[in-house]
Parts: C-alpha cells; structure tokens; sequence
C-alpha cells in the first residue's frame, strides 16, 4: 500500500460501482481514509470489505442515502460531519442515465436532481469543513457530453420536452458551470476542478429498456474503456502533486483542456447557482 494520502479523508459519492469504485480503491490505496456513499446497504457494505481486501486498508467507511433527495444530501452531509473533522477530498462522481422522464418524492426531475443538484447541495454543505481542511480539493465527474447542451432557464426541469441524452447533456454542462462559479467563491487553499472520465464500461445507461439500452450495452463493447483506465483522472485530481493550487478547471486524459465555449458564460453560470439553491430549498 502506498502512502502518498495516508491521513488524508477522501469522500466518493457513487462508490459502490463503476469508475466511483475503482477510485475510492485506489486513493485507499495509497493510504487515505475512505468514505464511499451508497443507496443499498447489502451492497455498499460488501464494497467497503471488497475495496479494504483490495487495498490493504482497513480504513474505509460508508454513508447511506439516496442522492436524488436533498433530504438524504443534508442528512448526509451531517452524518459525516459527526464522525469526521477534515475532508481533504470531494469526490463528486454519482450520476445517471434515464431514457424517460422521472420525478423524485421532493417534485425534482430525477437526472438535475441527481446529477447535479447532489454536487450542488453536497458540497455546500461541506464546504466549513473543507475550508478547516489545509489543501482540500472538490473532483467534480462531468462529461464530455456537455458539449452540445445549451439550458433553458425558462423550463430546468424539462417539463415541455423530455429528450434524455439532451436532459443528461445539460445536467454535465451544470456540473461545469458549477465548478466554474464555486472556483470563483471558494475560500483560499481549497480547490475545483471538473473532468470526463471518458465514455466508460460500467452500469451506466444500462437501466434503460429496450433499444436504448441494448444500444449502451453495444457501444460499451466495441468502444469503451474500463473503469479502472475510467477512473485516472479522477484519482489524478485527487493525489496527484502537480495540481496542487490548480481550480477552476477541466481535464481529460489527466490533462487540462478547454471545455465548451457556452461554459466559459460567467453570467449563465451564475444563474445556474441562483436557480440550484432555490430548488434545493437554500443552503442553510
């Protein structure tokens, strides 16, 4: 086991599968704390004694609750803040893919709820105990999909016109426009930054019925990576020296490279703060 992170706490949202998984192994790896969040509690807790058995540290813990619900988020976040007093890394990686429109139990369309409004949320919440923490660093999982999403401030929730790959698009260029803005707001020593993973063989997409879903499983065949190769730039932005002090920024390839131009809106991206705290109920 390295020992590159060890006293450090990492925390990885969407944990138990996927790229989620393989970073939290590896930063337990090289000797961190880590804390993965899980919906099922059969399944997170086999995760947390898998990645302890794969990395030799027997330092993993778990959170439970469903991340589509700013309740479960703020519970969460409480949860944590009791049982620890640093948080050197964020993880923001929890994420999905719906063919159809869905709404949670709080009237939040699932995919802005999900993968955005949990990054959003999260963080916030967090935010006392990263800025108490010397270094700390946010990871923001976006994608590369982001590229073609334009947002309709007038209808967030895709109420009139539910396209699934428009709707996943937009909530990755959300994910941007948030790391973008946080950089500009965040307290000195603590830093963001977003990434693509890269288009990944995981259960992504792969919940989807009929010939949606049999197109994902198709595609992961002929043309994705693994998780493990999935995961680099996330664990890169988590460990890795060389970006040390380095926020507000995208990587691929565990390389800064430019993101769409639409995100680089500083006035858009505002807006998508402002719109995000009302819809998770503020951020007391």
């Amino acid at each position: 086991m390295e020992q590159t992170m060890s006293g450090k706490v990492v925390l990885v949202t969407g944990g138990t599968a996927g790229i989620g998984e393989v970073a939290a192994r590896e930063l337990a790896r090289k000797g961190a704390s880590v804390v993965i969040v899980g919906r099922n509690p059969q399944k997170t807790a086999a995760v947390v004694e898998k990645i302890k058995a794969a990395s030799g540290n027997p330092q993993v813990d778990s959170l439970l609750g469903d991340l589509s619900l700013m309740a479960d988020v703020r519970r969460i976040a409480a949860e944590f803040k009791q049982r620890y007093d640093r948080l050197d890394v964020l993880l923001n990686n929890a994420g999905g893919y719906f063919s159809q429109r869905q709404v949670t139990a709080e009237g939040l369309e699932y995919t802005l709820a999900l993968n955005h409004l949990n990054y959003f949320l999260l963080t916030n919440l967090l935010l006392d105990v990263l800025a108490a923490t010397p270094g700390a660093r946010i990871v923001n999982v976006s994608s590369g999909a982001h590229v073609m999403a334009r947002l309709n401030f007038d209808d967030l929730q895709n109420e009139q016109n539910y396209r699934s790959w428009t709707v996943y698009a937009q909530s990755k260029l959300m994910n941007i426009y948030f790391t973008y803005e946080l950089a500009r707001r965040l307290p000195a020593g603590v830093t963001v930054n977003a990434l693509h993973p890269g288009f990944v063989a995981t259960n992504f997409g792969l919940n989807n019925r009929g010939p949606l879903g049999w197109g994902v499983k198709i595609s992961q065949k002929l043309f994705a990576i693994s998780p493990e190769k999935g995961a680099e730039t996330s664990i890169y932005l988590a460990s890795s020296p060389e970006v040390e002090g380095v926020s507000g920024k995208y990587f691929a390839h565990s390389r800064m490279i430019q993101s769409s131009p639409v995100s680089y809106d500083q006035a858009a991206a505002g807006r998508v703060w402002e719109a995000s705290e009302k819809l998770v109920g503020g951020l007391g």
